[in-house]
């Protein structure tokens, strides 16, 4: 028989950093070009006028201007319509 004893359940061992994601500018502010707008996980926003969406989801500014927020009703796969928010920069 062995002489070492169960090991139980290790809980509250991962230790990984944030992402910091989130809104980066709000509506009302002013952006120069190439500026971080949102920092989100998949396209939970969309990139309106005047911005673009990089390879990890990322909003930036296309041009320098103001930035703001608009909702839209957007057509899922299946055909339920759910309500997004639209990033703009405006001149």
């Amino acid at each position: 028989m062995s002489h070492v004893k169960a090991g139980g359940t290790a809980k509250n061992i991962h230790n990984n950093a944030g992402q910091r994601l989130g809104v980066k500018r709000f509506g009302g502010q002013k952006v120069k070009a190439g500026e971080v707008l949102v920092r989100q996980t998949g396209a939970t926003k969309l990139a309106g006028e005047g911005t673009y969406l990089s390879r990890n989801f990322t909003i930036h500014a296309k041009k320098d201007g103001v930035v703001k927020f608009t909702r839209t009703k957007k057509t899922s796969f299946a055909g339920s319509k759910q309500t997004r928010t639209v990033v703009n920069v405006e001149s």
